[in-house]
């Protein structure tokens, strides 16, 4: 009996090893850059007006949050979409946007990420400056069908 039972939990620790091993390791740098691509699209797309990447990269449903300096928050993508008809204004013209001294942090799941930045973004409005300039960006991403979407950020100005 004793020789059937050491068998048996022998065979089931080598089918254990193999399983775990068979898992795919988490590549942390490859994730970031993927990461890092997404929050220039969620500017990017501003160029040339591609609401198709932008709202590729945020999560499309209720629980989406934009939080901006301005008075008010965004609760969803159905108000994300409704403020959009200040970019589709031909008078907004995206001219370009650098991210800067961009952290990364992964929960222990590997399936959310946390980031801070800052971002300058600039833009016009009627010929007009309308930029930010060193705004701290901090956000929440979740990784849905494998797929990496900003599921909250906020934005806020330094003041000195």
């Amino acid at each position: 009996m004793f020789k059937k039972s050491s068998l048996f939990l022998f065979i089931l620790c080598i089918i254990l090893s193999c399983c775990q091993s068979a898992k795919t390791p988490f590549e942390s740098e490859k994730e970031k850059q993927i990461i890092t691509k997404k929050l220039n699209d969620c500017f990017g797309w501003a160029r040339n007006k591609d609401f198709d990447l932008f709202y590729s990269v945020i999560a499309n449903d209720s629980n989406f949050r934009s939080i901006t300096p301005y008075d008010k928050v965004k609760f969803g993508i159905a108000d994300v979409k409704q403020g959009a008809k200040f970019w589709v204004d031909p008078r907004f013209k995206a001219v370009s946007h650098q991210i800067k001294d961009l952290k990364i942090t992964f929960s222990g799941s590997h399936n959310n990420a946390w980031f801070y930045c800052k971002i300058d973004d600039f833009n016009t409005w009627e010929g007009k400056e309308i930029n930010w300039e060193n705004t701290r960006w901090t956000g929440i991403l979740k990784k849905r069908n494998n797929d990496w979407k900003i599921v909250q950020h906020h934005f806020s100005f330094a003041h000195n």
